[in-house]
């Protein structure tokens, strides 16, 4: 594998990662829309933990949602997929560094590398698809309800925790194919040989041609 793909593929892969760690904890995964309201008194915002609100001085409250099985359905599935991504993204940013080449960890056993690094781009791209799936989930319920008439709540848009969790999640896709397209093994001539072992005698066979031994004075016919 070219170390200039696994480089790029790694570093795709650690701002994925660190991308969806600012993104589970922010606030604004979706905000109150004022579209129809002729005063606007506060700002609701809500994330997958908590529920806030600003009023116009400046003022804002935030508490906890109280229950996590009073929830509804899709948030709770948005947790635990955001979640697992945290958890894909460090087992594949620990796979990619033992498979690298330039690493010294795993010795120089590079088709064992290369295994390696082709396990931390699977994980890469579970990380990719559970991010992808939690925002999108998250983000349909809140256009279905925006242009649901008859929806009585209150009416909210896509908040910025979604755009970096969407932008997260193509990163980790792209470097996770980036490892599986370009982990292989390497053919017979980049193989590098093995050292000559002695026989178990102590003996050593020589790889010098049978013409330079030392010439025999007897014909064919003298053994018997």
């Amino acid at each position: 594998m070219n170390a200039v793909v696994e480089s790029f593929a790694l570093f795709l892969g650690f701002l994925a990662w660190v991308m969806v760690g600012v993104a589970l904890p922010n606030r604004y995964w979706k905000i109150s829309t004022v579209e129809g309201n002729v005063i606007t008194t506060s700002t609701i915002y809500e994330n997958l933990w908590m529920s806030c609100a600003t009023d116009s001085t400046g003022v804002h409250n935030c508490r906890d949602f109280p229950s996590l099985l009073a929830l509804n359905g899709y948030i709770q599935a948005s947790r635990a997929l955001m979640i697992a991504a945290i958890v894909f993204g460090t087992f594949g940013l620990v796979a990619t560094l033992v498979g690298m080449q330039c690493s010294k960890i795993g010795g120089e056993n590079y088709i064992l590398k290369g295994r390696f690094a082709g396990i931390g781009g699977m994980f890469f791209l579970l990380q990719g698809l559970c991010t992808m799936i939690a925002v999108s989930w998250y983000a349909a319920n809140i256009t279905q309800q925006f242009f649901d008439e008859f929806y009585p709540g209150t009416k909210y848009e896509i908040g910025e925790g979604l755009y970096i969790g969407w932008s997260s999640a193509t990163l980790a896709i792209c470097g996770g194919s980036c490892l599986m397209c370009a982990c292989k093994l390497g053919t017979s001539t980049e193989k590098t040989p093995y050292p000559y072992q002695p026989s178990a005698r102590g003996h050593t066979r020589s790889a010098a041609p049978t013409s330079q031994s030392v010439p025999s004075h007897y014909g064919r016919n003298a053994y018997v």
